[in-house]
């Protein structure tokens, strides 16, 4: 059926087919068609979502104000970041229920998904928020999503509940966007994308002559299983039309990877540089950073000699604070310095920074007892209106996930509900458009 007339209303479709609580990807059906809609003839700039977890968390009492509102005190690492201050949110009292989990990091799991009880008998992960956004956005650039890692781990998860591990490369990443193969090196991908969609099709045609055999569980289980082969199946096609096709030219030379395994400020600053590269030449529109702490003291951070991880459990101990606030601050330096190279980037008479949202935070609210309440946030950039601190309650906490869904309905994914979510958005962080 086509709609020539008038855009195909999405709710309409979910109540004729008596369905109101699927949720239908974005359909043309739904635009108005072409005559109808003004200023056609306008490309409006494409919306990017990167998420930064720091899995060793940050001590929450130098960086939350004492009192919500646009008009609040600065704090020790707030400093750090004056510059963006119009530019960002700052937000307390968010966390995802039931995160005790096999230990006490656990939590990095399930921090981009809110799955419940991490690692525990019986847990099975769920999408990651990126990717959710990737499914619906990721066809129209070479890479569905950029994962990245300062340690290999990260918190993308496919709809399958398996981990994405992350890229450390910063060199290997900056050769699979800009560094062109040889025709023998683009023949050879090509076939071998060719043979992996080759298997798929044996694969769903076994897999289809079961479909009548099996009870109503196996039957879900087939299709979950069959739906992630069809994602599968359509990377491997994008990534086929991608390989012949020219990548972008950069004004950058190919960075080259920090071998100080303990330089994790370093790593930081290197792939912040890559996002924003990447980025710029829209090569990706979603990617997650995991910035993993270690059990080592961190190079090139004056004053500081003390292992990391041990600092993180300061159990209230002011020299420890001390040092501990150091590592931080630098962190929250590197994070600075990105976003005003994002700030730096212009497009289409805009800034780079007003079309992509930038979630930043932990999965830890008080990492020295591995509490996973109160977690701290800062969201920066994108279609938000920004220059407040939000204050939710610290005890009774607001699911973090609700903050998911305004991200996600950011980037145009057009949801009410994500994982542990109880509203649809947070109400206090106002879209401009």
């Amino acid at each position: 059926m086509l709609f020539r007339n008038r855009a195909l209303n999405r709710r309409h479709v979910l109540q004729g087919t008596g369905a109101a609580s699927v949720s239908l990807p974005y359909l043309d059906a739904m635009s108005a068609p072409i005559s109808s809609k003004p200023n056609t003839t306008v490309d409006l700039p494409p919306r990017r979502f990167v998420a930064a977890c720091a899995t060793l968390g940050f001590h929450t009492p130098f960086l939350f104000p004492k009192r919500p509102g646009r008009d609040y005190e600065s704090t020790p690492y707030l400093d750090v970041l004056s510059e963006h201050r119009d530019e960002l949110t700052v937000v307390s009292g968010l966390s995802h229920p039931e995160q005790q989990g096999n230990n006490g990091h656990a939590s990095e799991l399930t921090w981009l998904t809110s799955a419940q009880r991490p690692g525990l008998a019986g847990f099975r992960n769920t999408i990651s928020l990126d990717q959710l956004i990737a499914q619906q956005v990721g066809l129209r650039t070479r890479l569905p999503s950029l994962v990245l890692s300062t340690s290999g781990r990260s918190m993308s998860w496919t709809s399958s509940g398996v981990e994405i591990p992350g890229q450390t490369s910063p060199a290997k990443l900056f050769r699979a966007l800009f560094m062109e193969g040889t025709e023998q090196e683009i023949t050879r991908e090509v076939g071998r994308l060719r043979r992996g969609r080759s298997i798929l099709d044996t694969v769903l045609g076994e897999a289809r002559s079961l479909d009548q055999q099996l009870g109503a569980q196996d039957r879900r289980k087939l299709d979950e299983y069959l739906t992630s082969v069809r994602d599968l199946e359509s990377r491997l096609l994008q990534s086929e039309e991608w390989a012949t096709r020219p990548k972008p030219t950069v004004d950058a030379t190919e960075p080259k990877d920090i071998t100080d395994r303990n330089d994790a400020l370093g790593k930081q600053r290197l792939m912040y540089e890559m996002i924003a590269l990447a980025l710029q030449t829209d090569s990706t529109r979603t990617i997650t950073f995991q910035l993993s702490g270690m059990n080592a003291v961190p190079s090139n951070i004056d004053g500081v000699s003390s292992d990391w991880h041990n600092l993180s459990h300061h159990g209230k101990d002011p020299l420890k604070i001390e040092e501990l606030r150091m590592i931080e601050e630098a962190e929250f330096f590197e994070f600075s310095r990105f976003l005003t190279r994002l700030k730096s980037i212009e497009e289409q008479g805009g800034r780079l920074l007003d079309q992509t949202a930038v979630l930043f935070g932990s999965n830890l609210g008080n990492a020295s007892s591995h509490d996973w309440h109160n977690v701290p946030i800062v969201v920066a950039g994108g279609s938000f209106r920004h220059g407040q601190y939000i204050a939710h309650d610290a005890q009774q906490n607001t699911p973090l996930a609700n903050l998911f869904v305004s991200l996600a309905q950011h980037m145009g994914v057009d949801i009410e509900q994500f994982g542990s979510s109880t509203a649809v958005g947070l109400p206090e962080l106002e879209r401009t458009a």
